[in-house]
């Protein structure tokens, strides 16, 4: 199962300082799955990285990428799935929608975040709600099944 990831996740990984660095890390290490993001969300990755770091924090988060520590995803009706969340969720900004999307189109539950109120108030399809990580996982390992987890 992937792990949709969110931009506040990464930053927290990549910047030493972050208060979430050692959260985001140890939830990092401790699974096997993949981490995925949307196109909207590595543009804000890039542009965070270049903040904390400049064009060294850049390159390197840009060679995690073609090196597969994170996928990337899109698809052909991407755009128009993320802005029927908008549309149903005004509140939500296009990036966010394009995860929720996203999970949709990988069948999980699950978020990499340290921003849980813009998707405290979301859900799946089908109306269950998404575990946030680090902050929903209950146990040691995130390798066991959806079911351990919030």
């Amino acid at each position: 199962m992937s792990v949709v990831l969110d931009t506040s996740f990464v930053v927290a990984l990549i910047d030493a300082d972050d208060e979430q660095h050692d959260a985001a890390l140890a939830c990092f290490h401790a699974t096997d799955q993949d981490f995925v993001t949307t196109p909207l969300a590595l543009a804000e990755i890039d542009a965070a990285a270049g903040r904390l770091g400049g064009e060294r924090a850049q390159r390197a988060i840009r060679d995690d990428f073609d090196s597969g520590l994170f996928a990337l995803r899109w698809w052909a009706d991407g755009l128009r799935d993320a802005l029927a969340i908008c549309r149903e969720r005004p509140d939500v900004g296009l990036t966010d929608a394009s995860l929720v999307a996203l999970a949709a189109r990988l069948h999980t539950t699950r978020i990499a975040t340290f921003d849980p109120d813009a998707f405290r108030t979301l859900s799946t399809r089908d109306g269950q709600p998404f575990v946030l990580l680090p902050a929903d996982a209950q146990h040691p390992s995130l390798t066991e099944s959806e079911g351990s987890l919030a």
